[in-house]
């Protein structure tokens, strides 16, 4: 499916509580094509709303292919394809974490964007078992990140304004594991 960009209202207005308004076969298919979708972009996370749709949706999963340097720093553990419906998330502690983050809905760009550390997460799966989950390190940051799009949220809304950098540049020059160097670099404060 194509992906919605940012300037778009539909990533704006929010989402409904899905409540059955697609039949099993219909849901299960387009669960499908958010996997589909996710894996071509190459992301980590797609939310119905990326795709044109305003239902609270969201499909995660991570291989976590990254150095270990990478993911000792930021907590990058593979997670497994899951289908969120209905999440909400509330953090567990008070930690944060600050780490460049992209969107599929912003292609090209990066910012660094300070997340909770560690947050519990409620709602359901796409065969209506409930989830209570608590996750720590990225798979939280993906869990934030997508939530927040059925919120009518992107990343940008939560960034460090002065770390937002293009594609090519982070390539170049913050691909360390932390972001304390761009922050020195780039004039900006890490929590």
């Amino acid at each position: 499916m194509p992906i919605v960009a940012a300037g778009d209202p539909v990533l704006r207005t929010g989402t409904t509580r899905y409540e059955d308004q697609l039949d099993p076969v219909l849901l299960a298919r387009f669960v499908e094509a958010l996997r589909v979708t996710m894996h071509a972009a190459p992301g980590v996370g797609l939310a119905a709303p990326q795709v044109g749709v305003e239902l609270r949706i969201a499909v995660i999963e991570d291989p976590a292919p990254v150095p270990e340097e990478v993911r000792l720093a930021r907590g990058r553990v593979p997670q497994p394809f899951r289908v969120l419906v209905n999440p909400e998330y509330e953090p567990v502690g008070s930690a944060r974490a600050a780490f460049f983050e992209g969107c599929l809905s912003v292609p090209g760009y990066q910012a660094v964007v300070a997340r909770h550390a560690e947050v519990r997460l409620t709602g359901s799966d796409e065969h209506g078992r409930p989830l209570d989950e608590v996750f720590t390190g990225w798979p939280a940051r993906i869990v934030q990140h997508e939530t927040d799009h059925l919120d009518g949220l992107l990343y940008l809304d939560r960034a460090e304004p002065r770390s937002l950098s293009a594609n090519q540049a982070v390539l170049d020059r913050w691909t360390q594991p932390t972001a304390d160097l761009a922050a020195r670099a780039l004039g900006f404060e890490l929590p």
